[in-house]
């Protein structure tokens, strides 16, 4: 305890600092928004899975249809080549052409058992991932309520902890500063009757 009153500032100085740099960190991993950001994300890579698997499923199903149009007739054959040199660098334009061409083609020719068994097996894939999407929005929606509140009260519970704390020592130190003073008076005064 026999630091100057420099030295006690310094720490107090320090100490603030280190708890706001704390109250900050905190603040950044519980902010409501971090989390929605986070959560978000999840969604997103969900909703990309789904659309993967939708595409593939149906991509395979209108190479199905189209392979069937292809040998319906010649001028059928050159239509898929012409449409694929113009998309050319463009998958999602192709694919999208391909899978219209190949309704267009299911709607002029009777559906083989193939393409029932096709088009059934892309409807059972895609509604279990339609619904695990929807009850991956509704969780995400459904976490987010309580940790957002935690997050609000976690920091409003550190800040009040941090004011405290840097009041208590901001307190004790001006405490043990007047005690030092009054010490260095008594002994000043103490020095001055002594003969």
């Amino acid at each position: 305890m026999n630091q100057t009153p420099d030295e006690i500032r310094a720490d107090i100085e320090r100490t603030r600092r280190e708890l706001g740099t704390d109250v900050d960190a905190v603040a950044d991993k519980v902010s409501p928004s971090n989390i929605a950001h986070r959560q978000t994300d999840k969604v997103k890579n969900a909703v990309g899975s789904v659309k993967n698997s939708v595409m593939g499923s149906a991509h395979d199903a209108s190479h199905s249809a189209k392979d069937r149009a292809h040998h319906a007739g010649d001028s059928m054959h050159d239509a898929p080549q012409r449409v694929a040199s113009k998309t050319q660098g463009n998958p999602l334009a192709a694919g999208l052409i391909a899978f219209g061409a190949g309704l267009l083609a299911a709607s002029l020719i009777p559906a083989s058992e193939k393409e029932k068994e096709a088009a059934q097996a892309v409807k059972e894939k895609a509604q279990p991932l339609v619904s695990e999407v929807s009850d991956a929005a509704k969780q995400v929606a459904e976490d987010m309520k309580e940790p957002a509140q935690r997050a609000a009260d976690s920091v409003k519970e550190t800040a009040t902890q941090s004011a405290n704390t840097v009041k208590d020592e901001g307190t004790h130190a001006a405490s043990d500063m007047k005690d030092r003073a009054q010490d260095a008076k008594s002994n000043v005064q103490g020095g001055t009757n002594t003969p």
